[in-house]
């Protein structure tokens, strides 16, 4: 079982531009976030992760970094900073970091540095390369579209860049690059930060060959999709996670998340476990890549999931997982749909769709995170009706890609609503007042339609809201062992409305019982589980029928049962 404090904790994601703004600029900040920690305390939470707060020119979210050691100015200070930092420890809150070492901002002065000359000390710090008779260094596609390739005039040659050109990659061949990375950890874990967040982890290393094209049908640049692989080296990868814990980790008992999208299970298992020297939880993206079809670009080709997949994805990491690493576990983040959008219902059915789906989080195994809102059952977007709506880069690419393409317009513009990052980055919603009470300005970004009814100072109010149903499942995973340490087992794999799966520790065994649809099928409990007494321990109705082997289930129902 081995038990460590962030196995047994509950994470909470704020997308600091959209949680509160404490001064009337529109945009959240540091102070808007020391502000709601009573809020955070009250329902629950241990650990807030907090994306990067550094110093940025914030053409992507803050994910540019201009300097790791300093704070953005629309955040606030680092005194602002330190007085987070303490007040959540005086509260038993831990503070986990975004920190994005895959790339910098073109400012960072390493960057500009570099690109000054070909014989510059940091012309190495980054990825580099002349181009072909095709101009390109090679095919790769980037996952804002277009090519992985930035010319730069002023020494001619191309650097890499994965996402935004504003972005371009570190050189993590070079050792020089690995040691300021490991000086930037230790800093802040120096200050008394608990935690990292490695964004974009399994690709700081790329595969050998950059000049080399690889086969892409007719496509222009080869799909992020299929391209994983080359933009990850994974022995190096997991030399690199083992020494940024060893060094920065061991002494410091801090909560480590490696994000491995595009990774099978069993390819984290090297660099994520309890051992000294390893990272601690491993974050990955199978159930949100369902959406995303592989014959396109990422997220704008789509193409409808169904709960069969959904139980594969979530079951193959649960099960290969189990006692040799472990799972940081969402359903929605800063960068997806609303989870309610995307796996649940947004019309009568909502708050019991939310409560199901926090349910499945809340009883899997490994350590849940919930983004900001989805305590509220929260549905974004709404409010991106041109172009012009949108604040998001990779939008917006997407929307200039399919102008010039010939796409109609009302049609790019609803493949944009759908999947745009902005539809989980309005701001949250505190109370029925004017934009919510997030600011007395103007927001950052339009509030989502609807916060008069669905906002945290209702919720908190409401003895039967989302809110009030997360506090209690949290309350619930505290002290069960089941929940913290329990054995996962899929039940009926090919049920094609049920999701159901039991959770045993020693002598307890809960069943988790899902109805992910307005339908009313039947349960048919297996009978090795069934035979057992059953009781109701929680769920989103009124406990229904406890005994039998098959029973009915109502729209979006959620209920544990503990089996004798």
């Amino acid at each position: 079982m081995n038990p460590k404090w962030w196995k047994e904790s509950v994470i909470y994601e704020i997308y600091i531009k959209s949680f509160k703004d404490s001064n009337g600029d529109g945009v959240g900040d540091l102070a808007g976030v020391l502000s709601k920690l009573d809020y955070l305390q009250e329902l629950g939470v241990n650990v807030l992760w907090l994306t990067p707060v550094y110093d940025s020119p914030d053409h992507e979210g803050g994910y540019d970094i201009r300097d790791y050691r300093s704070i953005m100015d629309k955040f606030g200070t680092m005194d602002d900073f330190d007085r987070l930092l303490e007040d959540a420890h005086e509260r038993g809150m831990k503070i986990m970091l975004e920190m994005p070492l895959n790339h910098t901002s073109n400012e960072h002065p390493w960057f500009e540095e570099s690109r000054s000359s070909k014989k510059n000390d940091k012309r190495n710090y980054y990825i580099w390369r002349e181009g072909r008779g095709s101009g390109f260094p090679n095919n790769w596609g980037s996952y804002f579209g277009g090519s992985v390739w930035e010319f730069d005039q002023e020494t001619e040659e191309y650097y890499m860049h994965l996402y935004s050109s504003r972005q371009p990659n570190l050189n993590w061949e070079n050792e020089k690059v690995r040691e300021e990375a490991y000086e930037i950890v230790k800093w802040w874990a120096d200050k008394g930060v608990d935690g990292f967040h490695f964004n974009s982890i399994a690709h700081i290393v790329k595969t050998e060959g950059h000049n080399h094209d690889e086969e892409s049908g007719n496509t222009q640049h080869l799909p992020v999709e299929r391209a994983y692989q080359m933009f990850s080296s994974l022995d190096k990868v997991n030399a690199i996670v083992k020494r940024l814990h060893k060094e920065d980790g061991t002494d410091y008992d801090l909560m480590v998340v490696g994000e491995a999208a595009g990774l099978d299970p069993a390819q984290t298992l090297d660099f994520i476990g309890d051992d000294p020297g390893k990272a601690n939880l491993v974050l990955n993206s199978d159930h949100m890549l369902l959406t995303h079809s592989s014959q396109g670009i990422g997220r704008w080709t789509t193409k409808s999931w169904t709960l069969l997949n959904l139980k594969q994805a979530i079951s193959h990491w649960q099960t290969v997982l189990h006692e040799q690493g472990w799972n940081a576990t969402y359903l929605a983040d800063h960068d997806q749909p609303r989870a309610v959008c995307r796996f649940g219902h947004t019309g009568e059915y909502r708050e019991l769709s939310a409560k199901m789906l926090a349910t499945l989080l809340m009883t899997l195994q490994g350590t849940p995170s919930i983004y900001q809102g989805e305590e509220l059952g929260l549905v974004g977007g709404g409010v991106f009706h041109t172009a012009a709506d949108f604040r998001d880069e990779e939008t917006l690419n997407f929307l200039h890609h399919a102008k010039k393409s010939g796409m109609d317009e009302e049609e790019a513009l609803k493949i944009a609503r759908r999947n745009t990052r902005d539809a989980g980055r309005n701001p949250m919603p505190w109370n029925a007042s004017a934009n919510g009470g997030f600011t007395t300005g103007q927001p950052w970004i339009g509030m989502s339609p609807g916060h008069e009814e669905v906002n945290a100072e209702r919720a908190v109010a409401d003895p039967d809201s989302v809110f009030h149903y997360y506090k209690k499942l949290i309350e619930l995973r505290k002290v069960s062992q089941a929940l913290l340490y329990g054995e996962y087992r899929l039940l009926l794999p090919l049920d094609t409305d049920i999701y159901a799966f039991t959770r045993t520790f020693e002598d307890e065994t809960l069943m988790v019982v899902l109805n992910f649809f307005s339908g009313t099928p039947t349960f048919k409990c297996p009978e090795r589980l069934c035979e057992r007494p059953r009781e109701f321990i929680f769920g989103n109705y009124e406990p229904g029928v406890t005994q039998g082997s098959d029973f009915e289930l109502r729209p979006y129902e959620a209920a544990i049962y503990r089996l004798g």
